[in-house]
C-alpha cells in the first residue's frame, strides 16, 4: 500500500510541474504584455513596469525564478491589482467559491441520487421518463443560459430574489440553484447508468434467490456497487465546483476566483493567471490523489493493477 501511495504521489506531482510548466511558456507566447492595456502609461513607462517586474528578462531565467518562488509558496505580486499579492486575493477569494460550490454540492448530490436510483428502479415508466427528461435538459443547458433564465424570471418578471452579487442568503439562491441544476442532471444520469448495470450482476440475482429482503437487496448489493461511478467522478466534481464556476460567478457578480481568472486572462495578469491555474491545478491533483487512495483501500485489485 506505502508504493502504491508513493507511486500516485509522484504521479500527482509530475502532472502539477507539468501544468505549471506549460501554462507559464504558453502565456508568454501570447501577444502583447500586460501594461499594454493600460492607455495611461506610455511606451517608456510600460518598458520600466517590464523591467520592475522582470519581463524583459530572458523566458527561462523567468520560469526558474517563477519555479523556486513557487515552491516557497510564493505566487508573486498582480500586475494588474496593486501591492497585492497573488496569494492574498485567492486567500480572500476561495472562500467565497468554496461556499457557493459547497451550497451547491449539498443540493445536488441527495436529489441527483435520489433521482438515479428511483429512475432505474421504475424503469419505463413515467418517474424513468421524467429523471431521463430532467436529466437530459439539464446537461444540455449551458450554466449561463440556466443562470440568465433564472434571473429573468425570479428576479426580474417576480421579483422575490435579488438579481446578483453575494451579500445575504436571499442573494446566494440563484447562483446555487444555476450550479446545482447541471450537477443533478450529471449524478442523476450517472447514478441511472449505474444502477441498471448493477441490478444485471449475478450477485444480485443469487441474493433475490435467496430470499433476502428487497430493501436489503437495493442497499446492500446495488446501490452500494452502483456508487463507484459517482466516486470516481466526485474528485474532479468537487474541485471544480469549490474552485467557483467562471461563468456563473461573472453572471451574478459573484467576488470569487472564477471572476479574478476571467479579469486575469484578458488582462495580461501573467502571475495572476499561474497562480489560479496552479491552485486550481493542486486542488484537483489532490482530489484525484484522494480518490486513487480511496479505491487503493477499498479494493486491493486496483492497487495491485497500477
Amino acid at each position: 500500500m506505502v508504493r502504491y501511495i508513493f507511486r500516485r504521489l509522484l504521479i500527482s506531482l509530475l502532472t502539477l510541474w507539468l501544468l505549471a510548466t506549460i501554462t507559464f511558456f504558453l502565456l508568454r507566447l501570447l501577444p502583447g504584455n500586460p501594461f499594454q492595456t493600460d492607455q495611461i502609461l506610455t511606451f517608456e513607462m510600460q518598458e520600466r513596469m517590464m523591467n520592475y517586474y522582470g519581463l524583459n528578462r530572458p523566458i527561462v531565467e523567468q520560469y526558474f525564478i517563477y519555479m523556486g518562488n513557487l515552491l516557497q509558496g510564493n505566487m508573486g505580486y498582480s500586475l494588474k491589482y496593486t501591492n497585492r499579492t497573488v496569494n492574498s486575493i485567492i486567500a480572500k477569494a476561495f472562500p467565497v467559491s468554496a461556499d457557493l460550490g459547497l451550497r451547491s454540492l449539498a443540493l445536488a448530490l441527495p436529489i441527483g441520487l435520489f433521482l438515479g436510483i428511483a429512475s432505474a428502479r421504475k424503469r419505463g415508466k413515467a418517474v424513468d421518463y421524467l429523471c431521463v427528461i430532467i436529466s437530459v435538459i439539464g446537461v444540455s443547458i449551458p450554466s449561463f443560459i440556466l443562470g440568465s433564465f433564472l434571473q429573468y424570471i425570479f428576479a426580474l418578471k417576480l421579483k422575490i430574489l435579488p438579481m446578483a452579487q453575494w451579500t445575504t442568503e436571499m442573494h446566494k439562491v440563484l447562483p446555487t440553484v444555476a450550479i446545482a441544476l447541471g450537477l443533478l442532471a450529471t449524478l442523476t444520469r450517472i447514478m441511472r447508468a449505474s444502477m441498471l448495470e448493477v441490478m444485471t450482476q449475478d450477485y444480485v440475482k443469487t441474493a433475490k434467490s435467496k430470499g433476502l429482503s428487497e430493501g436489503k437487496i437495493v442497499w446492500s448489493h446495488e446501490i452500494r456497487n452502483a456508487l463507484i461511478p459517482i466516486l470516481t467522478m466526485m474528485g474532479p466534481m468537487v474541485a471544480s465546483v469549490l474552485m467557483g464556476t467562471f461563468v456563473i460567478e461573472k453572471i451574478f457578480a459573484i467576488p470569487g476566483l472564477g471572476l479574478h481568472f476571467v479579469n486575469s486572462i484578458t488582462g495580461l495578469d501573467y502571475t495572476m493567471t499561474m497562480g489560479l491555474t496552479v491552485f486550481f491545478g493542486a486542488f484537483l491533483v489532490t482530489a484525484n490523489f484522494l480518490v486513487d487512495i480511496a479505491y487503493g483501500i477499498v479494493d486491493p485489485r486496483i492497487r495491485i493493477a497500477k
